[in-house]
């Protein structure tokens, strides 16, 4: 697959993935801003309501019929965090000029469409439309309760603002509701422009037409972007963790209890560590799995994940309030376990043959494709997943005990019922 990554405008980069084996191209835009809590919640509105239309097709009825034009292309909005990121923009979908009847070309229209999506929204009087923000502020509030309702979510969100409290990879990736009820038209349409100035533009392309028509059709589509001073996105910190862990016990009408475990982590080994989590807690046969859920019956359920970015692991898990002690003092054994290197034969292999497949069937999907290279990007890397399968090759089983030695426990969150 061809891959290059170039600067076409100011502030202004094209990821470009050459491929001819799908039947439509994905085109993605994304402004990356820092993920800070004043601003999150007006990041995350943004892009559902310039969703709702532009001054050529002011209503969902008009956009519709537009993409309907280019045979039922889509255009989804879209609001992700990565690393200490915030990326909101839209990824697009459209049938690759190779397949289209009678040689249509969609690519320009479709790169059109996209940026007046982002460059020409529908306004009134300088602001959007007031009827708009307020349907869309309505909708960002509601998924911003929602999280309370899905326990486990609540429980691992809880541990992530206590144990990163101050620094901006504990703000939600879309805010919190007091800012988000501050919003009006007025104040959005002045955020988007600030953004759309400052902020730098990630356009990703997968499709079978040449990176040079690529770029012209992007640099039509994008040019009336407003350009200032574009704010760095600074790198992801690491912080240590501290001398004694932060153990937090909160309490909500639940019939299950959520235990919620944040370490940090010193090794900057990336291979070792991944593939450490993976035996840790990180898949169907790791030993949180296999060992404190399946053997134990400690856990309902129980898992690991690992934030190379960040340097942090987190383990989740949902336990009857009386196991408290046992599950979490099991859940500390098998992190010692992996780091004294006591693990089976088949352990290593397993783990390193389901990253290995993960890696091998990214290209075989676009929007897997712009995750990837959106989040490699957000975090300051560069690494393609054929690189990163061959550096996991070469992890000895000495690399993964040095790596998993280096965690620490940070903050324990436990969420129990309230006749407990």
């Amino acid at each position: 697959m061809n891959r290059k990554r170039t600067q076409i405008m100011q502030d202004v980069y094209l990821t470009y993935l050459g491929a001819k084996k799908f039947k439509t191209s994905a085109l993605s835009a994304q402004f990356l801003t820092p993920l800070c809590t004043e601003t999150a919640s007006a990041n995350a509105l943004l892009p559902a309501v310039l969703h709702r239309g532009t001054m050529r097709c002011s209503d969902m009825v008009q956009l519709s019929a537009a993409m309907d034009r280019l045979y039922g292309a889509q255009m989804d909005d879209t609001v992700r965090k990565k690393g200490e990121t915030q990326c909101v923009g839209f990824v697009a979908s459209v049938i690759d000029d190779a397949f289209v009847p009678g040689g249509e070309h969609l690519l320009e229209p479709a790169a059109e469409l996209l940026g007046e999506l982002m460059l020409d929204p529908v306004t009134r009087n300088g602001r959007f439309l007031s009827e708009y923000v307020e349907s869309e502020k309505a909708n960002l509030i509601d998924d911003i309760r929602a999280v309370r309702n899905d326990k486990r979510e609540w429980a691992d969100l809880r541990l992530m603002q206590e144990m990163c409290a101050g620094e901006p990879y504990g703000v939600r990736r879309l805010g919190d509701e007091e800012s988000a009820r501050k919003l009006n038209n007025r104040k959005l349409y002045e955020h988007s422009q600030t953004l759309m100035s400052t902020s730098r533009l990630e356009l990703f392309y997968c499709g079978s037409a040449e990176k040079e028509r690529v770029i012209d059709a992007l640099l039509h589509a994008f040019a009336a972007l407003p350009r200032g001073r574009v704010e760095e996105l600074p790198l992801p910190r690491r912080i240590a963790a501290p001398s004694e862990p932060r153990i937090i016990t909160e309490r909500m009408d639940v019939t299950q209890g959520k235990l919620s475990m944040g370490f940090r982590c010193e090794s900057t080994d990336a291979p070792a560590m991944i593939l450490a989590n993976l035996m840790f807690g990180g898949y169907s046969n790791s030993k949180l799995f296999m060992n404190v859920r399946e053997k134990l019956s400690l856990c309902y359920y129980a898992s690991s994940q690992y934030a190379r970015s960040k340097g942090i692991l987190t383990v989740s898990s949902g336990i009857e309030t009386k196991d408290y002690d046992r599950a979490r003092e099991e859940i500390l054994r098998q992190l010692q376990a992996v780091q004294q290197g006591q693990w089976e034969d088949w352990e290593l292999p397993g783990a390193r043959n389901t990253i290995l497949s993960s890696l091998r069937a990214l290209p075989d999907s676009q929007r897997a494709l712009e995750n990837w290279y959106l989040g490699q990007i957000a975090t300051g890397q560069w690494e393609t997943p054929e690189e990163l399968a061959r550096q996991l090759q070469e992890v000895t089983p000495e690399r993964i005990c040095a790596a998993a030695q280096s965690i620490r426990l940070d903050t324990v969150y436990f969420l129990q019922g309230k006749e407990e």
